[in-house]
C-alpha cells in the first residue's frame, strides 16, 4: 500500500472541496470556500499547489484551465488520520482512548447497542 500524503488542517478544507465536486478548477474551489474561509485566492491556489506536490491531489490541463482532482480516498485519509491521531496523543492504546471518550459522552440506548455490536463481531 502506498503511503498517503500527511495532510494539513487548511489543505484538509479543500480536500473536503475536491472529495464532493472533481474535477474542478481553482476558481471553482475558491469559489466553493467563499463563506467557509476567508482565504485570499492566492491562498486556496498555493494549497492546491502543495497538494499537488504532496501527491494527494492530480490535475489535468484543459485549454487554459486546470482541472484538479484527489489522487487519494477520503476514507483513507480519515483512516490513516484516526491511525496517526490514536499513535500521537494515545500511544497507540485504543483502550485509553475509547475509556476517555465513553466517559465523557453522554451515548443513546441505540449508540451503546451499536458499539456492542461492533466489538461483539471484532470479538469473533
Amino acid at each position: 500500500m502506498k503511503k498517503l500524503p500527511s495532510i494539513s488542517d487548511t489543505e484538509w478544507q479543500v480536500m473536503k472541496v475536491l472529495w464532493t465536486n472533481s474535477p474542478i478548477t481553482s476558481s471553482q474551489v475558491i469559489e466553493q470556500l467563499e463563506g467557509v474561509t476567508s482565504w485570499k485566492p492566492k491562498t486556496v491556489k498555493t494549497l492546491l499547489g502543495r497538494l499537488v506536490r504532496k501527491n494527494a491531489v492530480g490535475f489535468t490541463q484543459e485549454g487554459r484551465s486546470y482541472l484538479y482532482y484527489p489522487l487519494v480516498t477520503e476514507d483513507a485519509c480519515v483512516k490513516e488520520e484516526s491511525r496517526s491521531f490514536l499513535e500521537r496523543v494515545y500511544g497507540g492504546a485504543l483502550s485509553v482512548l475509547l475509556t476517555n471518550f465513553l466517559e465523557d459522552q453522554d451515548l443513546t440506548k441505540d449508540e451503546i447497542d451499536q458499539l456492542k455490536s461492533i466489538l461483539d463481531k471484532k470479538k469473533e
